[in-house]
């Protein structure tokens, strides 16, 4: 985005400098002297993390993290009908309506489809891309292999893997890419908890979910670390859940720090950018 495109989204969405500030995390004093045009040449992370928040249809459903005990139906109430193939799973089971269902009906849907289920919603998962399986896959390669370069304890899972998140019967999610620090939480069918380190590959299908449903969720749930990897924009969001709710953007050019790895792992998905179309 360009300053005067931020200026108009933001006039167009009528956000306050406050809200700007919250959801984005640029500084006031930052913020302030961009929209004004004091700095005209503002850091790309600055322009980033300001797109992060502007760049999308509306404003309704977006807190940049949910505050425990929130109301997430509240505040994700139109989530469930722009995921999967552009609807929501009606009635797979065919008796519950949605919201309604639990673990006992997650299993017993048909093996021939991937689900997920939310707060007792059911969401269709479509195929994914190449695109999406060489970003997914490369980054669980070198999860891997700097897991076992380092002998650590930590182990990384790639979809699909059911997560039971909350350790109720209402939600099973499955993440692109997985890390699990507690070998206990591994109980054979589904990991039985929250995730160390969590990432979601964004497809035209799945980012709205992804961006914000899921980011509730998964903060609330306990995760320490979320990526969100955008194939187009070839950019990394990272947030930082144990540190404060930290917020850092990246390009796919960049080396970026794996902060359960405890500084041991970085990625650069630089050398992956020639294979993708």
């Amino acid at each position: 985005m360009t300053i005067e495109e931020i200026r108009e989204r933001k006039r167009e969405l009528g956000y306050s400098i406050d809200e700007l500030v919250r959801l984005s995390g640029v500084p006031r004093g930052t913020l302030q002297k961009v929209l004004s045009g004091a700095t005209r040449s503002p850091r790309r992370q600055t322009l980033e993390r300001l797109a992060a928040v502007l760049d999308r249809p509306d404003r309704s459903g977006y807190p940049a993290c949910i505050a425990p005990g929130e109301d997430q139906a509240a505040v994700f109430h139109d989530a469930a009908a722009s995921y999967g193939s552009g609807a929501e799973a009606d009635s797979p089971l065919g008796n519950k309506e949605q919201g309604e269902y639990t673990l006992e009906d997650y299993l017993a849907l048909p093996d021939d489809k991937r689900y997920e289920l939310i707060d007792g919603v059911l969401y269709e998962m479509s195929s994914p891309t190449s695109n999406h399986q060489e970003i997914a896959g490369y980054l669980y390669y070198r999860l891997m292999s700097c897991a076992e370069d380092h002998h650590m304890p930590c182990r990384p899972y790639i979809a699909p893997l059911d997560v039971q998140l909350d350790k109720d019967n209402r939600t099973i999610v499955q993440p692109d890419v997985i890390i699990c620090c507690d070998p206990g939480m591994n109980i054979g069918p589904r990991l039985f908890g929250a995730p160390d380190f969590l990432a979601e590959v964004l497809s035209p299908s799945t980012k709205r979910r992804d961006l914000y449903l899921k980011l509730g969720k998964y903060r609330n749930a306990g995760v320490r670390e979320y990526w969100i990897l955008d194939p187009d924009k070839q950019t990394v969001i990272v947030y930082r859940f144990c540190d404060d709710d930290a917020i850092d953007f990246y390009s796919f050019d960049d080396d970026i720090p794996v902060a359960v790895s405890q500084g041991l792992c970085t990625v650069n998905f630089s050398n992956l950018k020639q294979w993708l179309i």
